[in-house]
């Protein structure tokens, strides 16, 4: 496997999380670096204020110690760093006087407030601060260099981009890991699916997420109704064998026989070649059963019309009613062809069988539910356990053999559906088939 394969789930789950675990650290790292800046210039603003207001105190105890306190010699300068700029009464004196040309600006306001002077490469931070004793107005500057603050505050920053950079490879590499164990199920489903084609398995075993197991349901479902369509044609192809056999070889040595064929010879021959076809057919229609996994839907309503305008024309003498129908928009998880010949059948029968009536309804509720009556003969009650089986006819004067019925069980059977027969009194045969929810 190529180290790096756009296609690969594997490739994009680790780019996704390793682009987002880039993005979240550089965004920390950006705001670590404003709010460490700001953490540090409030932190020295109360510094500055406090400072500004033992200043302006110590003015009002000791005015006559003024110049002092503002000087360059003064004990604040030398102890704290700290620059002053005091104006009193239009007199103004500074302990840093190379600072008072960009400073001098500030001492116009009244406001009280922390700001930043840039001058010369350097960055000053300064609280500025009015006040008033004895009737005479006055501003304080009280200042200190942000330039070493700012230099440790970078050192400090970069040092925590290394360690996050540090981190977020670690990250990558728990993503790493996190991801191929995430896609283990994947990688096993990998492997039985080789197994599978290769014939060494027959159906998916294995315990996977959630997200995974109706794919894994679905492909063993798949998997089955394969196999049952398989093993339905090799029983097609054996009944048929064992059906067709014996009779191709009775009408094969009558053809190559020198007798003549008399009518009744001729009679019992097509008789045969009638039964030979219709078990063909059967087994053919047997074969086109598509099944529950098909994956298909069809819509009832539409089926059922295009089925009755068509018996309407097989049996003219017949009338076909549709008593109920479901909605145009309602549809069944089922196959059309598998649909069309189940109802088939059982019109077809109804057809055959009525004096004059076939009432038929249809709903979709919880499933499946088709009832179709006729006004025939009916069925006496100790016979309708023979309906179905196959082969089984009642009425050897009407036309068909007995595999109608039979097929449409095990059409049902394919859909986990049921067909219910009855012979109401006075009244021909009810059939009721019913096929749940998929």
């Amino acid at each position: 496997m190529r180290l790096f394969d756009r296609r690969s789930l594997r490739s994009r789950l680790l780019v996704w999380l390793g682009g987002a675990a880039f993005v979240v650290m550089a965004v920390t790292w950006l705001l670590h670096g404003i709010l460490l800046r700001e953490l540090a210039r409030d932190f020295l603003g109360d510094r500055l204020r406090q400072e500004a207001a033992y200043t302006i105190e110590r003015l009002r105890q000791e005015p006559a110690n003024r110049p002092p306190l503002t000087a360059p010699t003064s004990l604040a300068a030398r102890v704290f760093h700290h620059l002053y700029v005091l104006r009193l009464n239009g007199d103004i004196s500074t302990s840093h006087p190379a600072w008072l040309d960009p400073l001098y600006p500030l001492l116009d306001s009244a406001d009280d407030s922390l700001l930043d002077v840039h001058h010369q490469e350097s960055h000053l931070l300064v609280y500025r601060r009015s006040f008033s004793f004895d009737g005479r107005e006055g501003v304080l500057l009280v200042g200190e260099s942000f330039d070493r603050v700012e230099a440790g505050l970078s050192r400090l920053h970069w040092w925590i981009g290394l360690i996050a950079g540090l981190v977020l490879l670690l990250l990558i590499g728990l993503n790493l890991l996190a991801v191929r164990a995430g896609l283990g199920p994947i990688r096993q489903l990998q492997r039985q699916l080789d197994e599978l084609r290769q014939g060494t398995r027959a159906r998916l075993q294995l315990t996977v997420p959630t997200e995974l197991e109706a794919l894994v349901a679905q492909l063993n479902r798949f998997m089955d109704a394969q196999e049952s369509r398989l093993q339905r044609s090799r029983h097609a192809v054996s009944d048929l064998s064992h059906a067709l056999k014996t009779p191709l070889a009775a009408i094969m040595q009558v053809m190559r026989g020198q007798r003549p064929i008399d009518p009744q010879r001729r009679t019992k021959i097509l008789a045969r070649l009638e039964d030979m076809q219709a078990q063909l057919n059967a087994e053919l229609r047997r074969s086109r059963i598509a099944g529950a996994d098909s994956g298909q839907h069809t819509c009832p309503q539409r089926e059922l019309s295009t089925l009755l305008d068509m018996f309407r024309t097989l049996y003219p003498d017949k009338t076909f009613l549709s008593a109920g129908m479901p909605e145009a928009t309602e549809r069944l998880a089922m196959e059309r062809q598998d649909f069309m010949e189940m109802a088939g059948i059982v019109l077809d029968n109804a057809g055959k069988w009525a004096h004059h009536t076939i009432r038929i309804s249809a709903t979709l509720t919880d499933g499946l539910c088709v009832v179709v009556e006729d006004d025939g003969p009916g069925v006496p009650e100790e016979q309708l356990t023979r309906l179905g089986q196959r082969g089984q006819r009642l009425d050897e004067g009407r036309p068909g053999h007995g595999l109608g019925l039979s097929i449409l069980i095990q059409l049902l059977d394919h859909y986990h559906g049921s067909v219910e027969l009855q012979a109401p009194p006075g009244s021909g045969l009810r059939v009721t088939i019913r096929i749940p929810d998929a």
